[in-house]
């Protein structure tokens, strides 16, 4: 068969050209480049729909370009040119330029995540957080709240664009969002999630217009209650039937003024501190905290999801709903005080201390009523007794630590000199200020002993308030 003139000369130039290609290789040493991998900025730059970016990437604060052509990895969420058209005037600015330098550094750094996620990743987990490179409350990282049950969103008002998702570079991954997303407060962060929306109606329900003012400046932590806590602590009660009032002081027993993180609590390990829920005299509620077991508070509520930071605070989802404390709550949870605890419920049968201390009413048929002023005992002090007494002198010993009707603060008590208080055993106790060092005040008993240390003050309950004593106090046994 013979071969057309044509077939010859392909097979010669594809022989020409392979000993061209070996004859290059031979004469140099050096191999035929590939393709480089473009990074994330090299894409978007030739991405027309992201010029835009583009601009503000070169406009911000902060090198992002370089920041962005860096090692990484880098997750990317590229808002759309008609994303940015959106924010600009959703926000009253004519164009980029109108954007502080500064802020716009922010703004796009709550698109970037410092690492490689794909929306395979973001699907395996459903829905969650994760940290942005923007800085929030207590110079956080802001979060970013991801859901995948219908298409890829974050924080709930950005979508990923069809085609958009898994864009390859060679530093991390792009994602095509069709909003800007702003950097969000924890007002916005709750309105996000689904699962905080009893939250978002409590807020909005309660007086004092909680909505305004957890989106004001801050910082505050707020232990946020998911769907599920709020529906046990309703138990079947229509929320909308709650008393506003009530409702706004349970709201503001989970807001701390202050950014605390979960490093913060595990540093503390165990300890106190105030809310913005108020108790008698107008005092801030004490919040007991404790790490031992995970992150708990008033030891009742557990937290589920820590750290979620917005621009003016730190949101730490909780398992329960914590309700207003009484002297009992805190003498409970803290685990310093549990032969306190042994004492006023195993050891004295006879006298259901727990529900009297739990009062919150007064006119009781037995004249004790709130508010309480505890004087509580740790438990090395029942260890330095040489034995706990039988019931029937336990159960005066123990009244010789409580006063009623009077919430008694550090600030009420005379401050260079004496305070006497009258128990409810019958005897008076003598409050001596300043204590002598390391007490913070001296305590003499209805015995005559002297000395006796208060170690800690304001533990501020719903229905009195605790003071720590690093001894017990006894009665006068002979009246």
């Amino acid at each position: 068969m013979k071969s057309s003139p044509n077939f010859l000369k392909a097979i010669l130039a594809t022989l020409a050209l392979v000993l061209s290609f070996s004859c290059s290789n031979d004469d140099n040493g050096d191999s035929v480049p590939l393709p480089t991998e473009q990074n994330i900025v090299e894409i978007a730059l030739g991405t027309p729909e992201l010029s835009a970016l583009v601009s503000a990437l070169q406009a911000a604060d902060g090198d992002l370009v370089n920041v962005l052509q860096g090692d990484g990895p880098f997750t990317v969420l590229a808002p759309t040119n008609a994303a940015f058209v959106t924010f600009l005037a959703a926000n009253g600015f004519n164009s980029l330029d109108d954007v502080p330098t500064d802020v716009l550094a922010e703004i796009l750094l709550n698109h970037v995540i410092s690492a490689d996620i794909t929306s395979g990743d973001l699907a395996a987990s459903g829905a969650g957080y994760a940290s942005t490179n923007a800085t929030g409350a207590g110079d956080n990282n802001i979060s970013i709240y991801f859901n995948t049950s219908n298409g890829v969103r974050f924080n709930n008002v950005s979508a990923v664009t069809d085609g958009g998702a898994d864009i390859d570079a060679s530093n991390g991954t792009i994602h095509i969002v069709d909003a800007v997303i702003p950097i969000p407060s924890i007002v916005s962060h709750a309105a996000a999630n689904a699962d905080f929306s009893s939250l978002v109606v409590a807020l909005g329900l309660a007086d004092g217009n909680l909505i305004d003012v957890l989106s004001g400046d801050g910082p505050f932590t707020v232990l946020a209650p998911d769907n599920a806590a709020f529906e046990t602590f309703l138990d079947g009660t229509p929320i909308g039937n709650v008393n506003t009032a009530a409702l706004s002081q349970i709201l503001l027993n989970h807001v701390i003024g202050d950014a605390v993180s979960s490093t913060d609590l595990v540093a503390g390990v165990a300890g106190y501190t105030n809310t913005s829920a108020t108790g008698p005299g107008d005092n801030a509620l004490s919040l007991y905290y404790n790490t031992s077991d995970g992150v708990q508070f008033n030891g009742i509520s557990t937290v589920t999801t820590a750290d979620v930071v917005g621009s003016n605070g730190i949101i730490h989802a909780v398992g329960t709903v914590i309700d207003i404390p009484t002297v009992v709550t805190f003498a409970a949870a803290d685990p310093n005080f549990s032969t306190l605890v042994d004492a006023l419920t195993t050891l004295t049968p006879g006298t259901d201390f727990v529900n009297i201390l739990s009062r919150t009413e007064g006119s009781n048929a037995d004249g004790i009523n709130p508010e309480f002023t505890v004087f509580a005992p740790t438990n090395d002090a029942f260890d330095a007794l040489e034995e706990i007494p039988g019931e029937v002198v336990l159960t005066q010993v123990l009244l010789h630590h409580v006063v009623s009707e009077n919430n008694i603060t550090s600030s009420d008590l005379n401050p260079a000199g004496d305070t006497p208080a009258t128990t409810l055993e019958g005897d008076d106790i003598i409050i001596t200020l300043p204590g002598t060092d390391p007490n913070i005040a001296d305590v003499t008993d209805g015995a005559g002993n002297t000395g006796k240390g208060i170690i800690a003050v304001d533990v501020q309950a719903g229905n009195g308030v605790i003071h720590v004593l690093d001894s017990v106090l006894l009665p006068d046994t002979t009246n």
